[in-house]
C-alpha cells in the first residue's frame, strides 16, 4: 500500500503522457502506470478532448490517486499548437477537479530542475536521470510518458518543501 499516489501528466490533444507515481514512507517513488493517451488523429478537436477525458477518468478510477501535477505549457511561436494544448490541459484539470484531486502545476523548467538539477536539461537527460540518479523504476521510453513521470516526481520533491518555504 502507497501513502501517497500522484498522476503526473504532460498535456497535448495528439499525444497526452500520463503516470501514476506512488511512494511509501521514505521510500523512492516507484511507477504504477505510465503510458501516453493517442487520441484519433484528423478527429474534429471535440472528439479528441472527449476521448482524452475518458482515458484520464479511466486511470484515475484505476490507481485513486489524491494528487495531480501537470506540465503548465510554455507559450512558443505556435500559438494554433498552444491553444490546443491549453484546451487539453483544461479538460485535464476539470476531470481532476471533478475526482476532488489537488492540482499543482509545473513549468518545464521547475520540473527539468527536480529532476536533473538543470532547468535547461534535454528530454534524454530527464529521462536517464529519473533511472539512473533517482533510481527510480519503470520510467519508459515514450519521451511523453517519460515526461509524465518527471512531472509527478518534480511534485513529490516540491511537495516535501514545507509550505512557509515556498516563494
Amino acid at each position: 500500500m502507497f501513502d501517497r499516489v500522484v498522476i503526473g501528466v504532460d498535456p497535448g490533444v495528439a499525444a497526452t503522457g500520463v503516470a501514476v507515481v506512488g511512494t511509501r514512507g521514505g521510500d523512492r517513488p516507484s511507477v504504477l502506470e505510465a503510458r501516453t493517451i493517442r487520441t484519433p488523429a484528423g478527429a474534429p478537436e471535440a472528439s479528441r478532448l472527449r476521448a482524452l477525458a475518458e482515458e484520464l477518468r479511466s486511470t484515475l478510477r484505476a490507481h485513486a490517486p489524491s494528487e495531480m501535477a501537470l506540465e503548465r505549457l510554455a507559450w512558443g511561436r505556435n500559438v494554433g499548437s498552444a491553444m490546443s494544448v491549453s484546451r487539453a490541459s483544461g479538460v485535464l484539470l476539470l476531470v481532476a477537479a471533478e475526482r476532488g484531486l489537488e492540482i499543482r502545476e509545473y513549468g518545464p523548467l521547475e520540473v527539468k530542475l527536480a529532476v536533473t538539477g538543470n532547468g535547461t536539461a534535454r528530454k534524454e537527460d530527464v529521462r536517464r536521470m529519473l533511472g539512473r540518479l533517482l533510481r527510480i523504476d519503470g520510467v519508459p521510453s515514450e519521451p511523453d510518458a517519460a515526461d509524465a513521470v518527471a512531472v509527478a516526481v518534480c511534485h513529490l520533491h516540491q511537495a516535501r518543501v514545507p509550505t512557509g518555504s515556498r516563494r
